[in-house]
């Protein structure tokens, strides 16, 4: 039977990851395609749900190399934040690439039959899933599917948050993590559509690395002036919307801040006790770090901060603008849209502490690949 990956909290306050043996998925609607899943990307987005909040330090391993088993303590805090999911073996893995290998009757689903396709699916570390056709793009003749795997999470994150910008009437914005994978396809989009866009890093190499590709505006949140060079480029710039994928700590609060500097020293502007009146955004679409988020005084009074998440804002676009930004993707796939990964590993090496100690840290520049071959 067809492998998949679970994650389950157990009452006992311990996390439980394994590979289960479940029935061949099936076509239930018209609509929907069987996909033979053949490369997923593990996501920051996958991790949460896969680890549980569970404390991956103390992971443990047993079962055999075919059948490998981690465990894993939750803390009371977290058990307290999933309680609707204890007791509750949970499929994982938001994207992933592979071949269609049956289809409903309708002719979207019909289209797709026997096509290598990228998917939305939910369930996409396993060796099937299921996923209604419109969560699919077929992939261009001849693109593999490693090529294909990381077709939605980044690169329809990266063209919503430029979607986003222009609806607000903005032409540029600020993202705290220029150089991820993300960070990279976000830079040739604005590069491409003529946005602004101020790039955050933490190290002075990803600096180096973005300055390489044509990055005008990149400042280095570890380095002492980091506070006068990000006021630099939001004024020159003129951005007022930020997006900040570390969530917790200070990071939010420091890009209102210098957005508001940045406000306050405009020619002519005049002193009013409540700060500027312009509005100005951060949204929130990651907690790489899990602290509380800490807003400094001093920024005005017109400002938000706020969630931003992928799949509401895939809901609320029209079906012929997603059409649109799915073709875009497809078109630029090995360019503006191309992911690079560190590590190529199977379903059950995944399901190792060593291998976890890797993609659980996130790094930069440190992506992996699940590898999968149906049997």
């Amino acid at each position: 039977m067809p492998l998949q990956l679970r994650s389950l909290v157990r009452e006992d306050a311990l996390l439980e990851l394994s590979l289960a043996d479940v029935p061949p998925p099936r076509v239930a609607a018209p609509d929907e395609v069987l996909v033979r899943v053949e490369a997923a990307p593990m996501n920051p987005s996958d991790l949460g749900l896969l680890f549980g909040g569970a404390d991956m330090r103390q992971a443990k391993g047993s079962g055999t190399a075919d059948r490998p088993v981690v465990t894993a303590p939750v803390p009371d805090a977290a058990m307290a934040a999933g309680a609707a999911r204890v007791g509750r073996s949970m499929p994982v893995g938001n994207e992933g690439a592979g071949t269609v290998v049956a289809a409903g009757a309708s002719p979207a689903a019909q289209a797709l039959l026997g096509r290598k396709v990228a998917a939305l699916g939910g369930a996409m570390f396993a060796e099937y899933c299921v996923v209604p056709a419109q969560q699919c793009l077929a992939l261009p003749d001849g693109a593999s599917a490693a090529e294909g795997a990381s077709c939605f999470v980044n690169p329809m994150t990266a063209l919503g948050m430029v979607e986003t910008v222009r609806a607000a009437g903005h032409q540029a914005l600020v993202h705290s993590v220029g150089a991820s994978n993300l960070g990279q396809m976000l830079l040739r989009i604005c590069q491409k559509d003529g946005i602004g866009l101020v790039n955050i890093v933490r190290k002075p190499e990803q600096a180096e690395l973005l300055r390489g590709l044509g990055a005008r505006h990149v400042v280095d949140s570890s380095q002492p002036d980091f506070t006068a060079r990000l006021t630099d480029a939001i004024a020159a710039t003129g951005a007022r919307m930020a997006f900040d994928a570390t969530g917790g700590g200070r990071m939010a609060g420091r890009l209102l801040a210098a957005m508001e500097a940045a406000l306050l020293r405009r020619p002519g502007q005049a002193y009013d006790r409540y700060g500027s009146q312009v509005h100005k955004q951060v949204y929130i679409y990651g907690y790489l770090e899990r602290g509380p988020i800490e807003l400094p005084p001093g920024l005005g009074m017109a400002w938000n901060v706020g969630g931003w998440l992928l799949f509401p804002f895939l809901k609320q676009l029209a079906p012929e603008r997603l059409a649109q930004l799915k073709q875009r993707v497809a078109d630029e796939l090995t360019t503006t849209f191309a992911s690079r990964y560190a590590r190529e590993i199977t379903l059950a090496q995944a399901l190792t502490p060593e291998a976890i100690g890797e993609y659980a840290r996130m790094s930069t520049g440190r992506k992996t690949l699940l590898r999968l071959a149906a049997r």
